[in-house]
């Protein structure tokens, strides 16, 4: 079995590699051949987070099972570590045998700019050109490096309530702006990379034709979009059942009957993808991509990562 650091997981695992991996499970559970349940979350009365655990399975000529176990620690930041500590276990379908033990901080920060870089090629504008990233934090990092990779963005702003964060963040890389709104006013594709109870953007900050990925919490009481911009958009997800459970924007704006039901979601990103839904259907319609992060999309994420951990002889074989 192959073990995998978070260095070897960065190392084997290129942002392009992983969106690649990740649009095809998103497509293949479209079409039945990738299945995984809600996940589950158990909190402990006292303690300084949660667990969660994530499985999910693949069917095909070579069938693999996956189990993500994290504890998702909100103090870690302070700490200078990811919230999200954890491993993935890829076991193999057929006989159940563990094949590789990899880091999940590093394929939760891969895996998740990878699906919203496949949301931004399907979904966004072909003349995209300016980025606005809200958040300095892992996903901030990952976003600023993965987005670039499917529009040639000619502007990238940042915004982070820490100034010091967002300047990390830039790095020369991108212009820092001084609130949320002037990052957004005016861009083509924005990524919502927070852990906001409340809304971070309103509706009027958005122009016509934009694209958002909303990726930054699967809890219900985070809301990083105001009940506007939900009511406005042609909304996408990565899953319904997802959405429903964990999204809190989306409950709330079906609690306000500001959207008529979950019919308001035009599409899951794998049927998008496998051509069973529309994606965007004008260049002023606003459009946003609801991530919740798929146990599918570690499972996919993984297995590129050991196959090129395997290529450039990364991590270390152990027996149990």
């Amino acid at each position: 079995m192959l073990i995998l650091s978070h260095d070897d997981v960065l190392a084997a695992l290129s942002p392009e590699e992983c969106a690649e991996a990740v649009a095809e499970v998103l497509a293949a559970r479209a079409r039945g051949e990738a299945l995984m349940p809600l996940r589950s979350v158990i909190p402990f009365e006292g303690a300084a987070g949660f667990m969660a655990t994530m499985p999910a399975w693949r069917g095909g000529a070579d069938p693999v099972f996956s189990m993500k176990s994290l504890c998702v620690m909100p103090g870690n930041p302070a700490r200078g570590l990811d919230s999200h500590q954890g491993i993935v276990t890829l076991f193999d379908g057929t006989t159940g045998v563990p094949r590789a033990i990899l880091d999940a901080s590093a394929i939760t920060a891969v895996r998740t700019a990878a699906v919203s870089a496949v949301a931004t090629r399907v979904l966004a504008r072909d003349d995209a050109r300016v980025l606005a990233i809200l958040g300095a934090g892992v996903q901030g990092r990952a976003h600023l490096r993965a987005l670039p990779a499917v529009r040639p963005f000619d502007e990238v702003r940042v915004y982070a309530p820490s100034p010091e964060h967002a300047r990390a963040l830039a790095d020369g890389q991108a212009t820092i702006a001084s609130s949320a709104e002037e990052a957004v006013r005016g861009a083509d594709v924005v990524v919502l990379a927070t852990s906001s109870a409340e809304p971070v953007i309103r509706r009027d900050w958005l122009a016509p034709g934009a694209h958002v990925n909303a990726i930054g919490a699967s809890v219900r009481s985070a809301r990083e979009l105001d009940v506007a911009t939900v009511a406005a958009c042609a909304l996408f997800c990565d899953s319904r059942e997802s959405l429903r459970h964990e999204a809190g924007e989306f409950r709330l704006a079906l609690e306000q009957g500001a959207i008529a039901g979950e019919d308001h979601v035009r599409a899951e990103l794998g049927e998008v993808l496998s051509g069973l839904a529309q994606g965007r259907t004008g260049p002023q319609e606003l459009t946003v991509f609801r991530a919740l992060g798929l146990a599918v999309e570690d499972l996919a994420a993984a297995e590129r990562a050991v196959a090129g951990a395997r290529a450039r002889g990364l991590g270390v074989e152990v027996e149990l």
